[in-house]
């Protein structure tokens, strides 16, 4: 760990966006434009560790839904075909 984060003592508050995308923002300061609070504050630390914890699948939120709404394209198009 680098000195100045082993001395970092500002408090962080988790934030994500529409997109489901995580980060880290001074606690003290206003949101930044399209994010919101995730719940979580603390520092760094913990809220990277939070962050590890909640943020599981990488993929944007849009992404997600596009490839789930193939995925069921793809089924419907197999079903499909076995009835004919």
């Amino acid at each position: 760990m680098h000195r100045d984060e082993a001395e970092d003592t500002t408090i962080y508050k988790v934030v994500v966006n529409h997109e489901e995308q995580y980060s880290i923002w001074p606690a003290d300061r206003e949101n930044p434009l399209g994010w919101r609070d995730a719940g979580k504050s603390g520092l760094k630390q913990e809220c990277l560790a939070y962050i590890k914890e909640v943020w599981t699948d990488m993929r944007p939120l849009s992404l997600r839904k596009h490839m789930e709404e193939q995925a069921r394209k793809q089924q419907e198009e197999q079903a499909g075909q076995q009835q004919a």
